[in-house]
């Protein structure tokens, strides 16, 4: 058994569907149920004996305390944060309570599990801490991509809280000898994306007949990575990564937000062609852009190609491809996550217009 916090996320829930897909061994599921968190998205597991769900925080050290000692997993994997950059310009504090705050009593909860432990058990037993390219700052339009050796310069709250909890992790393995493994992914998309990212807003937006909201220039740089693809990442260095090493997750897909844009245009004038034939790029709007907006992110994977032999399976033209359709089969989900208090966030944070 697993226990897999912040399973009812983005990342989390794809890594959730995509475990039990292949594998029997039974997850415990533990997430807040923030905004983010939708149950819908496991609805598929509803019945499932194999799949346990608990609402609760990674911060409340009795209740995961508890959920360790009856469940007894060999591990954890530690998707749970919060992940926005944009949220964490405007309220900072859940950042750093969660990231930060949360990271260090689930580690301290899972320190005295581990510690508990018979021989073999102890042994075998690993923290996996799922992170984010955004840690090493923003790179030059000519700077190699980020290795797991490139020096953190965070530049948000988000990104400077996500930092800390990688520094609690690599202290623990230092200090007391926990065995933890650290991934650190590139911008990830797919299928049960929260609305308020890139990908998702757009073709959100765009289906509703809304602007396209492009920051500045929409010439930042990420590189991208398919969500299914970073989970079979995610398997494969629990599986075999060496202990207290850090291992960067990419797509090998760097690409201009701008363009990744016009490609969700391109891909919906095919799928779903607007009444009247007039193209959905005609929607895209240039809004001021964010504080401290990082220009590029690139990320090396090449240590978990050689290391571990992952390498992603989708191109970005297929995996964008997969993505738009699923939005455009899944209207419901789509609907049910698009609360008032979305909708609230989206026109706060998008209502300037650039000059």
């Amino acid at each position: 058994m697993i226990l897999v916090t912040g399973g009812a996320g983005f990342i989390g829930a794809n890594f959730v569907l995509d475990w039990l897909a292949q594998h029997d061994e039974p997850v415990i599921n533990l997430d807040k149920l923030t905004y983010a968190g939708n149950l819908e998205t496991l609805a598929r597991l509803q019945g499932d004996a194999r799949h346990v769900f608990v609402q609760g925080d990674i911060g409340d050290a009795a209740l995961v305390s508890r959920l360790l000692a009856e469940h007894r997993p060999r591990a954890v994997v530690n998707f749970a944060a919060e992940s926005h950059v944009d949220r964490s310009i405007h309220g900072p504090e859940d950042f750093i309570q969660t990231n930060i705050v949360g990271t260090f009593h689930l580690l301290e909860s899972v320190r005295a599990y581990w510690g508990s432990l018979p021989g073999a058990e102890r042994e075998a037993f690993r923290f996996l801490h799922v992170s984010t390219d955004e840690v090493y700052g923003s790179l030059g339009k000519d700077d190699p991509a980020f290795t797991e050796n490139h020096r953190y310069e965070p530049n948000s709250p988000y990104s400077a809280s996500k930092a800390a909890s990688d520094h609690l992790v690599r202290a623990y393995h230092h200090t007391y000898g926990l065995p933890v493994l650290t991934t650190n992914c590139s911008n990830n998309y797919g299928p049960y994306h929260f609305p308020e990212k890139l990908i998702p807003l757009m073709i959100v937006n765009a289906l509703a007949g809304k602007a396209l909201p492009v920051y500045g220039d929409g010439m930042q740089i990420r590189d991208w990575l398919y969500v299914k693809d970073h989970c079979s990442a995610i398997r494969r260095v629990l599986e075999a990564g060496r202990l207290g090493e850090v291992y960067n997750v990419g797509g090998w897909n760097e690409k201009p937000n701008i363009e990744i844009v016009h490609t969700v245009c391109a891909l919906l004038d095919e799928l779903r062609p607007r009444a009247g034939g007039q193209p959905y790029a005609a929607q895209i709007s240039y809004v001021t852009d964010r504080p401290g907006h990082d220009r590029r992110y690139a990320i090396d994977a090449r240590k978990l190609e050689a290391e571990l032999g992952w390498k992603p399976a989708e191109t970005f033209e297929s995996g964008i491809r997969k993505t738009v359709q699923w939005y455009l089969d899944n209207p419901d989900w789509v609907a049910h996550v698009q609360s008032g208090a979305y909708r609230e966030w989206v026109g706060k944070q998008y209502s300037g217009s650039a000059a």
